[in-house]
């Protein structure tokens, strides 16, 4: 099963972190199959690729919470206007 994860990058107490689509079984810094978006905690900015996002959760990715509170926030979920 593929999730849509957080894999972290930067230095010590400086935590920068990918949002990535990657196999359940491959650990925390192991290989993805794609870089969705991008997550800074301490500035609060994310950048998030919403067509390649929505291609894995089409395929059936599941997001973890943190990812998904991500999203969220960015309305992600939002359903498209008809006008």
């Amino acid at each position: 099963m593929v999730k849509l994860r957080l894999k972290r990058c930067g230095r010590k107490q400086r935590a920068v972190y990918r949002i990535v689509a990657i196999d359940v079984r491959s650990r925390r810094e192991g290989r993805d199959l794609g870089k969705v978006g991008f997550y800074d905690p301490i500035k609060n900015q994310s950048y998030l690729n919403i067509p390649i996002i929505l291609y894995f959760l089409e395929k059936g990715a599941q997001p973890t919470r943190t990812v998904q509170d991500i999203l969220k926030k960015a309305n992600v979920f939002a359903e498209p206007s008809l006008s």
